[in-house]
């Protein structure tokens, strides 16, 4: 069983939000780590209220940092795409970053990601479990390793549990898998293909959380 990992370093919320759209207004204000010193804005999770699947990403990037919206940028098109393949509908999803402001350093005139520490991700955590207990989801997808890291702790693996669906106390399951910009990463248009076609096999395994 995947457990619920510990976040007494992080401030808590109270009162307990009624709502998301009451969520996303608090957080636009959120100044917990410094992040939000070097960041557009806030961004915060978007999607139906009553999701059945929750996807939980790293942060926002660039273009998610512009816009105020997750997974909008290159990541999020592979996403999309990769979604309508394994015929989920995103707009009956609601996908969220474990981090609600763009981490980066300059190069040149470019805004580069910068992967976020344990400070930060534990200090975005209060609002990550506020989102959970408000969607109340079927189940939870971690993109990546610092999603699942935030949510199992820094000795889980995805490379150990890739694509299996889990018991957890945080929802009546939870899957982990790679997050789509590892994909873009690919050294090469073969080994891209490879890791989409994976990719595809895990979101497929999903398919019975959207009858």
């Amino acid at each position: 069983m995947a457990k619920r990992t510990s976040t007494s370093s992080a401030p808590r919320l109270f009162p307990q939000a009624q709502t998301i759209e009451e969520l996303r207004a608090r957080a636009k204000h959120c100044k917990a780590c410094d992040l939000w010193r070097n960041a557009t804005q806030t961004v915060f999770g978007e999607g139906t209220a009553h999701p059945k699947i929750l996807f939980i990403g790293e942060q926002p990037g660039d273009q998610e940092d512009l816009q105020g919206r997750p997974f909008v940028g290159p990541a999020g098109k592979l996403l999309d795409s990769a979604l309508e393949e394994a015929g989920i509908d995103r707009k009956k999803t609601y996908i969220t970053n474990a981090v609600k402001h763009f981490k980066w350093e300059p190069r040149g005139k470019r805004r580069i990601h910068k992967k976020p520490n344990g400070a930060e991700t534990a200090a975005c955590r209060p609002w990550l479990d506020a989102e959970i207990a408000t969607l109340r989801p079927e189940v939870i997808v971690c993109l990546g390793a610092t999603a699942s890291q935030a949510l199992l702790g820094r000795d889980f693996r995805v490379t150990q549990h890739r694509g299996e669906l889990m018991k957890s106390s945080l929802a009546p399951f939870l899957m982990a898998t790679v997050h789509p910009s590892s994909i873009l990463r690919a050294p090469d248009e073969e080994t891209r293909h490879t890791e989409m076609e994976r990719f595809l096999r895990d979101l497929k395994k999903l398919s019975k959380f959207t009858r």
